[in-house]
């Protein structure tokens, strides 16, 4: 061979090959904690492989989603919390999924980075394997991205890709009709939705994320990082008894938006702010930042992060299921004749 220059290896352009191969073996206990009927392979493999018949389906119909999490990983990469933010991203995607009226089988994550840290990495997949166990989902694969010159040091990035499934004819939404009831599922704070105006305004109040929060116990960081509640179980449950025609994952757009997703022409929603309470976060989010109930509305969750139509008849069947598997609930509202959700009551 020819003299040439020095040699140079790819660990040295900056993609540590052995990092990425000991965070895989590192991470297959916690993928393991997530096995399911279906589940054929564990991770290592080109690809992932899933027996729907082997979880119980005979005649299955499909349903993806894919989501991520949104500026809410700033506040994470900020503080170094990255513990929860794997469970965000799972309940972004597994909550849209039941919508459609299916039951979430399996999940696969993309984690991309500028340097990978093995550490950081694992605590993420470990809270996408806590939010997958919740939901009876497999983590069954994903992607781990080492891009050096992409991301500034430190920084990263998440999707992640849900695959469910339901019996044929099983799809939501299905005969929405006017006198059904608006059953609201309590959120746990802001979610993963909004957070770009959420930013601003702790900007604007001078506060840092290490700051005691201003409306409840510890950093505001790590408050402003409680993980979006996951509704699989309750909703999986509540479909199968035949309890709910409709169900809407209340994300960005907030009830404004995303409640008229479910309901058929010609049928609105009156839903009555003042059945549930709203979460302290959202109160002064509102006032630090002189928010009208109509931005809160429609950024913002405001403490009802799923909303189940049900039949009259059976609200509170339906109301006793999604309780036992730990929701709070609030009849909300009731659908009408007529365009778009009206309000009464107030929020704020």
């Amino acid at each position: 061979m020819t003299a040439g220059k020095n040699g140079i290896t790819y660990a040295e352009a900056g993609v540590d090959i052995d990092a990425g191969n000991a965070l895989v073996e590192g991470i297959k206990p916690a993928a393991k904690r997530t096995a399911r009927p279906g589940v054929m392979a564990g991770l290592g493999g080109f690809g992932a492989l899933f027996d729907l018949k082997g979880a119980g389906y005979t005649d299955p119909v499909l349903v993806a989603a894919t989501d991520g999490v949104g500026t809410k990983l700033r506040i994470a990469i900020d503080t170094g919390n990255v513990d929860t933010v794997g469970i965000d991203l799972v309940a972004m995607c597994v909550n849209d999924l039941v919508c459609q009226g299916a039951e979430p089988l399996f999940f696969l994550d993309y984690f991309a980075t500028g340097k990978l840290s093995v550490d950081a990495a694992a605590r993420i997949i470990e809270g996408i394997a806590e939010g997958c166990a919740a939901s009876n989902c497999a983590l069954i694969g994903g992607e781990t991205a080492e891009m050096p010159g992409m991301y500034p040091e430190g920084d990263f990035d998440l999707a992640g890709f849900a695959v469910g499934a339901m019996e044929r004819g099983g799809e939501l939404p299905r005969e929405v009709s006017e006198g059904d009831v608006l059953l609201g599922l309590a959120s746990d704070g802001v979610h993963s939705n909004g957070y770009s105006l959420v930013r601003r305004i702790v900007e604007r109040s001078g506060l840092g994320w290490a700051d005691d929060c201003p409306w409840g116990e510890g950093t505001l960081g790590a408050a402003l990082l409680t993980p979006t509640r996951l509704y699989v179980r309750g909703a999986v449950a509540a479909v199968r008894a035949g309890q709910v025609r409709a169900l809407a994952h209340i994300t960005g757009g907030g009830l404004t938006e995303n409640l008229p997703r479910v309901l058929p022409e010609g049928l609105g929603a009156r839903v009555d702010l003042g059945t549930w309470d709203l979460p302290p976060v959202f109160d002064w989010l509102a006032q630090e930042g002189g928010l009208a109930e109509a931005e809160m509305l429609k950024t913002f969750n405001s403490g009802i992060g799923m909303v189940a139509v049900v039949p009259a008849d059976q609200a509170d069947a339906a109301r006793a299921t999604f309780e036992a598997e730990g929701h709070s609930v609030a009849r909300i509202g009731v659908i009408e004749a007529g365009p778009d959700v009206r309000y009464t009551g107030a929020l704020l």
